[in-house]
């Protein structure tokens, strides 16, 4: 409940500010500029794999990096936390993983991943570019236990392949909506696990 506060209050944040940008001009990114950008994630496992059958849907805050080339094309680089709650929490949940702490239920399953992106860009004379990007990158998991406990690591460290869409909405300056969706094939301890996730936030390019 308290991430979906916080990311309910991020998209407000989001409806204020671009309430207070109308009638000022927009500066659209060039080839060789840098966007910041932050994003409220929420996603979901399929009920498969070594995670998903044990823990469903979860949000967090993720940063995201882009650079921006010729060719209507970027490439970039992702930070991420996922946070998913456990679908029923019972003993019998360390079934998912042969792991240490035997007969504690879990409560909370921690993705945390960090990737390189690739970016096709479409319409960025307008001021809603679109884009399909593709990615790459690494996937380590934790667990919180009901009484508090942290379970670290739980496999070893595996790795994720995504394909994904967007879509990034300029409205002041060289600030911009970005909003976007993707599918992630997680690889864990030789198990794979999918997942989707969709987000919303902001991006800032860098004047120079």
């Amino acid at each position: 409940m308290k991430r979906v506060l916080a990311i309910a209050s991020f998209a407000s944040c989001i409806v204020l500010v671009a309430s207070q940008a109308r009638a000022v001009p927009i500066v659209l990114p060039r080839a060789g500029q840098v966007g910041f950008g932050v994003q409220g994630t929420y996603g979901g496992l399929a009920s498969t794999g070594n995670l998903g059958w044990e823990f469903g849907n979860g949000g967090v805050l993720a940063l995201r990096l882009v650079y921006r080339m010729r060719y209507e094309r970027a490439i970039g680089l992702s930070f991420e936390e996922m946070r998913l709650d456990t679908r029923s929490p019972s003993v019998d949940s360390t079934r998912a993983f042969t792991a240490a702490y035997p007969l504690v239920p879990r409560q909370t399953l921690m993705v945390n991943t960090e990737g390189f992106q690739i970016y096709q860009y479409f319409g960025t004379r307008t001021k809603t570019p679109r884009f399909v990007n593709a990615g790459i990158g690494l996937a380590q998991v934790s667990a919180k236990q009901v009484d508090g406990v942290i379970q670290y690591p739980l496999v070893p460290d595996g790795y994720y392949m995504s394909v994904g869409a967007g879509l990034e909405r300029f409205f002041y300056r060289s600030w911009a909506f970005d909003l976007g969706t993707r599918y992630m094939a997680v690889l864990l301890d030789g198990q794979l696990n999918h997942e989707v996730r969709v987000a919303a936030g902001l991006i800032l390019y860098a004047a120079y």
